[in-house]
């Protein structure tokens, strides 16, 4: 299992190595052909403007690298293009402190959000941020039209609106000193429930003695104003119509409201539109039933403040409302009956900035409503930005009220955002290419539901500084088939190789193909590279740090010998397969050091004097020493009554030493064996010394003594003493022995004899009992014959 998991960890580790390679590569393998391509690639690549940089063999968009690799090979940081973007901030107006009572400003006076115009200049890959900043104004502005259904289930509701003005007005009040109130109302399209109907039943809709006026798809009866009274008398003055089907025209009412600003007389504040109504509502597709196929152009068309193009033009989908209420900055309101409040929430989702109420029965809360739907729309910004150029992204983080920061979608956004409450936010713009031809693009970014915004003007870096400077019909790019710029030529159309020398049409051909076989052989450029106008361009490796070189890309920067798993040992530079070394150290693979220090022995000669230093090694010529610097010898005389003391403290516990054996002879390691024959024997690759020594008990102990080749001594002991024996010791255990063989040859005589006996009396027991056996020779009674006899009945013996 631990090789599987070590296997595993291998293989992530070299996919990962590969694939960071790779990520790391994307200057080098874009093959840029001139300093304006490199750039584009990305924040991290650069372009070498110096016309010696290149080695033979290597290609010109060897020239675009990633700025470390370039300074590594020798480009000046001064030839070195790389442009950077940047930001201007064109118009930054604080954003205003107003409080309530103050001095009345002008809705164009009042600031929310902060800056408000910049230029950013983009390079491909480099993100340009700044800092956006929101406040919501107090005592702001607001303009609220009230749309309201008027089919004939609304009569009641009629007649509750009649008096809102003044009440909104009043209540508004709290809010803002500056509230403008507008009215308008719809039914439906004329042409829809009445195809079959008579004239008078269009004149007068409404069943009984009721009297209604016609129907109509949309009339703007109050523009916004701020006499409350006004918008009483107005609303006072209309007549329910009505409508044979359930859902009514509202979204034709809601599309001219939105874009006829000027009829509507919408200011440049915050914008409501309050949606009235008791039923469902009809979108784009509806107008077939009454024969209406052109899509709405979401244009105004008021005439006498009448819509004039219901017949013509069908409903429009939810998708272009949503698309021109965003447009124009007007935030929804939904007052809806209980029964449909399951659609107009659905509907709600799909509006940025609307809310939904649920209206009663009679519409008498409708105040209460507004100003609680109001309180919501106000209480959360949300930015939104306008179409994006091909390659542009935009990355959005919030830091909202009380600490609370959010990412990605929700970095667009702060919720409980009262009056007076400051938040901000970090915009990320980032150019991933360069737009076609490189046009400038200006893009807008607001909160949803405001009028203000802040404009962005985009500058694209598409081009190197160098390429203004840049000469057009060089001589130098092969009698002007090119521009020469940044150091290299950027050639003309058709024109290919490092100097422009070659028409796209001669590069394959096989006369200059032969220019590309090292010594007429067959491979083309080594096969590492390609034939280019009768030269070699070489491969480009994986990993940038590897190069081909050479007229027939024969060299590489990788292929040398290896120490310790490094290139040239670490010690070195690889060039066309060879290591060039650096200072003190030689060898094919620089893994030779030249310094002699480490060969000094303690007389402060070289390998003690018996030796010669090799790579920093110490190589000893008197086979007698041996050790880093030739001072160890083993076999010289003495060495054996050296460790004695040591050796017979650490295998018996006995000896002179024994009180401090830890303390002076850990200086070995220590190894027993069980006889002298397992003893280490010469021949070794290293020195060794046999020892015998007789301890105070005239006991002979063996043990041999050396130092291995990683100079740490070894001493292997006999793990038995060998003593001489005593002079009476032997009659005694030779008498004891004799002995006890004897009784043995005894007892063992006693045990035959009585078996032999045993063994006779046992058969004559047995022929006594044989003599007297007798047989019966009797009939056995459950005998049967073989043979069957039969008797004929019938035979008489005749």
């Amino acid at each position: 299992m631990d090789l599987k998991l070590l296997l595993i960890s291998t293989l992530l580790g070299v996919i990962c190595y590969s694939s960071a390679q790779q990520e790391g590569n994307e200057c080098i393998k874009a093959n840029a052909k001139s300093c304006g391509e490199c750039i584009q690639v990305g924040a991290k690549c650069g372009w070498c403007t110096d016309p010696e940089f290149l080695k033979q063999g290597e290609a010109t968009s060897t020239r675009c690298d990633e700025l470390e690799s370039l300074r590594k090979r020798g480009c000046d940081d001064a030839k070195v293009e790389n442009p950077r973007g940047s930001q201007l901030v064109l118009k930054n107006k604080a954003v205003t402190n107003r409080n309530k009572g103050a001095k009345k400003l002008r809705p164009e006076d009042i600031t929310q959000i902060q800056p408000q115009k910049l230029t950013l200049s983009l390079r491909s890959g480099e993100p340009q941020s700044f800092n956006l900043k929101f406040k919501r104004a107090e005592d702001y502005p607001i303009d609220l039209y009230y749309l309201m259904d008027l089919s004939y289930s609304m009569k009641d509701d009629l007649e509750n609106v009649k008096n809102l003005g003044t009440q909104l007005m009043l209540e508004m009040s709290k809010i803002t000193s500056d509230f403008r109130i507008g009215f308008g109302s719809f039914v439906e399209k004329t042409v829809m429930p009445y195809i079959s109907t008579t004239p008078a039943k269009l004149l007068n809709p409404c069943t009984g003695d009721q009297n209604c006026t016609s129907p109509f798809s949309y009339k703007n009866v109050l523009k916004l104003t701020s006499n409350g009274q006004e918008f009483n008398t107005l609303v006072g003055q209309q007549q329910i119509s009505g409508n044979l089907d359930s859902p009514e025209g509202g979204f034709d009412a809601i599309m001219q409201v939105a874009v006829c600003g000027e009829h509507i007389g919408w200011r440049n504040v915050t914008r409501l539109l309050v949606f009235s109504t008791d039923a469902g509502f009809h979108f784009a597709g509806d107008g077939k039933l009454g024969g209406i196929v052109l899509p709405n152009d979401g244009k105004c068309h008021l005439e006498n403040n009448m819509y004039t193009m219901s017949h013509y033009y069908d409903y429009p989908s939810i998708a272009h409302l949503v698309q021109k209420l965003s447009d124009n900055n007007i935030q929804t309101i939904f007052a809806i009956t209980e029964e449909f409040q399951p659609v107009y929430k659905e509907l709600k989702n799909l509006i940025p900035k609307s809310a939904v109420g649920t209206l009663s029965a009679n519409s008498s809360n409708v105040i209460n409503l507004i100003i609680d739907a109001y309180n919501s729309l106000s209480s959360e910004v949300i930015l939104e930005n306008t179409k994006l150029a091909e390659g542009v992204t935009i990355t959005y983080q919030s830091r909202c009220k009380n600490g609370v920061t959010g990412e990605g979608e929700m970095g667009r956004k702060c919720s409980n955002i009262s009056i007076g409450d400051e938040v901000s936010f970090t915009i990320n713009i980032t150019a991933k290419q360069c737009p076609k031809m490189g046009k400038p693009e200006t893009i807008k970014i607001k909160p949803l539901g405001f009028t203000e915004e802040v404009e962005i003007a985009l500058n694209f870096i598409c081009e190197c500084d160098c390429h203004k400077d840049g000469t057009e019909n060089s001589e130098i790019c092969h009698n002007g088939n090119g521009t020469y710029e940044c150091g290299a030529c950027r050639c003309n159309e058709g024109r290919i190789g490092r100097h422009c020398e070659c028409s796209t049409n001669e590069v394959t051909s096989e006369d200059l193909d032969k220019n590309c076989r090292k010594d007429n052989g067959t491979d083309i450029c080594s096969n590492n590279g390609d034939c280019v106008c009768g030269a070699c361009e070489c491969k480009k490796r994986e990993n940038p740090e590897e190069r081909y070189s050479g007229k027939f890309c024969e060299c590489d920067n990788f292929n040398c010998d290896r120490s310790n798993n490094k290139l040239c040992g670490g010690h070195g530079r690889c060039e066309c397969r060879v290591c060039i070394c650096d200072a003190n150290w030689t060898g094919s693979a620089c893994d030779c050091s030249l310094d002699t220090t480490t060969c000094l022995a303690s007389n402060k000669q070289i390998c003690n004097g018996r030796g010669t230093c090799e790579c920093g090694t110490c190589k000893c010529t008197d086979p007698k020493f041996q050790g880093p610097t030739c001072e160890i010898c083993p076999t010289c005389p003495g060495v054996c009554a050296e460790h004695k003391e040591c050796v017979q403290c650490r295998a018996f516990g006995t000896g002179e030493k024994k009180e401090m054996c830890e303390r002076d002879c850990s200086y070995f390691n220590l190894i027993k064996v069980k006889d002298r024959d397992k003893l280490p024997q010469p021949g070794q690759a290293f020195p060794l010394m046999h020892c015998k020594e007789r301890d105070a008990n005239d006991c002979w102990f063996y043990y041999t003594y050396a130092v291995n080749n990683n100079t740490e001594k070894e001493v292997h002991v006999v793990e038995t003493l060998d003593c001489p024996a005593g002079p009476d010791i032997i009659p005694i255990v030779a008498g004891v022995v004799a002995g006890i063989v004897l009784i043995g040859l005894a007892l063992l005589l006693i045990w035959k004899l009585l078996m032999i006996i045993h063994d006779r009396r046992e058969f004559a027991k047995f022929e006594k009992e044989k003599m007297n056996a007798k047989w019966d020779t009797g009939e056995n009674p459950i005998y049967k014959s073989a043979v069957t006899t039969v008797v004929n009945p019938k035979y008489e013996g005749k």
